[in-house]
C-alpha cells in the first residue's frame, strides 16, 4: 500500500474542509491553475486559428508554389514563360503535387461612370481550382471559361463593388497602358469576399485569353504556372525539389523557370506570422508563472498548517522524501482540479466563439472578420502536459520547508 498516497488523499478529500485555514488560498491556487491555463488555450486556439486563416487567404490568392519567368520583375505586368507538355505531366507527378494551372497577370485601370479604380486583371483557364472563391463567393456565379472564345466574364470582390457601387450582372471598362491604350469590356457575374482587403481591392478574375490576346502573346504563353501541393508543412520540401527538376530546363524561348513557395513570395506577411509564435509563448510564461506561485503560496500554507501532523510523522521514523511525496501528492490533486475547470472554461469559450463569432474584428486591420479558433488536439494536450510537469516542477521548491521542521518543536505546535 502506498502510504503517501493514502495520507495525502486524507488531506485533500477531508470532510473538514469548513475547519481549515488553508481553505482559501486553496481556492485562490486552484482558480488561477484554471484561469491560466484557460487563458494559455484560448491563446493558442486563437494564435493556431490565425495564423491558418491568413495563410490559407495568402495561398488561395497565389497558390503554395509558384513557377514564372525568371528574368520576371516585381509588378504584374509580366514576362511570359511557356512549359511543354511533357515538362508538365512531370510536374504533375512531382511527390507531393496536388494541383497545377496557369495564370497570368496585367494590371489596368477599371472605369465607371463617376470612378475610377486600379486593379490587377488575373487570368485562369478551365483548369483552375476554384475551391477557395467558392468558399468565399457571396453574390452570383463564378465564371467560366470552358468556351471556344475568350470570355468577358470576370469575378470581383466585394470590396471593390462597394467602392464603385457595382454589382452582380453590371459591366464596365478597363484601361490597359503600354506601347498604346488598350480598352476590354468586362461583364460581373460573381462577387467574393475573403476580407483579406489587400487582396480583396486588388484582384479580378478573368479568362486568361483576355490578357493573351492583350499582351499579343502566343498561345502556350502565360505568366507563370500555380502549384497546389498536398501538405502545407512540405512546402520548403516540395519547392527545393521542383527547383532542383527545372534547374536546366528553359522554354522555346531560352527563358529560365523560376520556382518560389508562397512564403518567399510574401515574406513579409509570413515574417509577421512568424513574430506571433514569439506572443503566444510570452502569454505561456507569465501565465504559468502566476499560476505557479498561487500554488507555491497553497502548498506553503498547507504544509504550515500540517506541522504538527509532520513532526509525528517524522518522529515515527518517516523521512523527509517521504513526507515530500505526501504534499506533492496533494499539489498533484489541487493542481489537477484547476487543470480540469481550466480545460472546461478554455475548451467552452472556444467553441461558443467559433460557434458564434461573439468577438468581431475590423477586417482592415486584422484581415478577418471575427476571432478565428483552431483548437488542434495535439497543442492542446502538449500544453495540457507542459503545464502539469511545469507547476509540479515548480512545487519541488515549498516541499523542501519539511526538512527544515523539527519533530521535537512541531509536536507542540497548534
Amino acid at each position: 500500500m502506498n502510504l503517501e498516497l493514502f495520507i495525502a488523499k486524507k488531506i485533500h478529500f477531508s470532510q473538514k474542509e469548513g475547519k481549515r485555514t488553508s481553505l482559501p488560498a486553496i481556492k485562490i491556487a486552484i482558480t488561477g491553475i484554471a484561469l491560466g491555463l484557460a487563458v494559455m488555450i484560448l491563446s493558442l486556439a486563437i494564435i493556431i486559428g490565425f495564423k491558418k486563416e491568413i495563410r490559407n487567404k495568402v495561398i488561395g490568392f497565389g497558390s503554395n508554389i509558384q513557377i514564372t519567368n525568371f528574368d520576371r520583375n516585381s509588378s504584374f505586368e509580366t514576362e511570359p514563360i511557356a512549359i511543354n507538355d511533357s515538362l508538365l505531366a512531370m510536374i504533375k507527378q512531382f511527390l507531393g503535387v496536388r494541383h497545377i494551372s496557369p495564370f497570368s497577370t496585367k494590371p489596368g485601370i477599371l472605369k465607371t461612370e463617376t470612378d475610377f479604380q486600379g486593379i490587377v486583371l488575373k487570368g485562369v483557364d478551365q483548369t483552375y481550382d476554384w475551391t477557395f472563391f467558392r468558399d468565399n463567393l457571396k453574390e452570383g456565379e463564378l465564371p467560366s471559361f470552358d468556351g471556344k472564345r475568350a470570355s468577358t466574364d470576370i469575378l470581383m470582390s466585394q470590396h471593390m463593388a462597394n467602392l464603385l457601387k457595382l454589382k452582380v450582372g453590371d459591366s464596365f471598362l478597363t484601361y490597359f497602358v503600354q506601347d498604346n491604350v488598350k480598352a476590354r469590356k468586362f461583364h460581373i457575374t460573381g462577387i467574393y469576399d475573403t476580407g483579406f482587403v489587400d487582396y480583396d481591392k486588388l484582384f479580378v478574375i478573368t479568362d486568361i485569353r483576355q490578357i493573351t490576346s492583350l499582351n499579343d502573346w502566343e498561345k502556350d504563353e502565360v505568366s507563370g504556372y500555380e502549384i497546389m501541393i498536398d501538405k502545407f508543412d512540405n512546402l520548403d520540401l516540395v519547392t527545393e525539389g521542383l527547383d532542383e527538376a527545372l534547374d536546366e530546363e528553359t522554354d522555346k524561348s531560352g527563358n529560365s523557370y523560376y520556382v518560389r513557395s508562397i512564403k518567399e513570395l510574401n515574406p513579409e506577411i509570413f515574417a509577421w506570422l512568424d513574430v506571433l509564435d514569439i506572443n503566444v509563448v510570452v502569454i505561456i510564461i507569465l501565465m504559468l508563472t502566476v499560476a505557479g506561485f498561487t500554488m507555491i503560496s497553497g502548498l506553503l500554507i498547507i504544509i504550515l498548517e500540517r506541522t504538527n501532523m509532520i513532526g509525528i510523522l517524522k518522529a515515527l521514523g518517516e523521512s523527509n522524501a517521504n513526507i515530500r511525496k505526501i504534499f506533492l501528492y496533494v499539489s498533484f490533486f489541487l493542481i489537477s482540479k484547476g487543470m480540469l475547470w481550466g480545460n472546461i472554461i478554455g475548451i467552452a469559450l472556444c467553441l461558443l466563439q467559433s460557434r458564434f463569432n461573439i468577438v468581431s474584428l475590423d477586417p482592415e486591420t486584422y484581415y478577418l472578420n471575427s476571432v478565428p479558433i483552431d483548437l488542434n488536439i495535439m497543442a492542446w494536450l502538449l500544453l495540457n502536459i507542459g503545464t502539469l510537469i511545469v507547476s509540479m516542477f515548480m512545487m519541488l521548491a515549498p516541499s523542501y520547508l519539511i526538512t527544515k521542521i523539527a519533530p521535537a518543536k512541531s509536536i507542540r505546535f497548534e
